[in-house]
């Protein structure tokens, strides 16, 4: 998802995530899912790279328990 924003090929996406692309990737996860994504700062601060933003989103659908 995030190697669309910029239009990105998936193995050119940088392992740190910004400000403006981790605001624009849970706007997409909202849109695409039609739920809004409540985080901590917590949650926001440990998404600075991809490995740490699949932890958080994933533990967060283990919480809410979607699939």
């Amino acid at each position: 998802m995030l190697a669309t924003y910029g239009e990105r090929r998936p193995e050119d996406v940088a392992e740190g995530i910004d400000s403006l692309e981790l605001a624009w990737l849970v706007h997409q996860l909202e849109q695409h899912y039609g739920v809004p994504i409540d985080l901590t700062d917590d949650d926001l601060a440990r998404m600075s790279t991809v490995t740490g933003a699949v932890e958080v989103l994933h533990e967060l659908k283990v919480e809410t328990g979607q699939r």
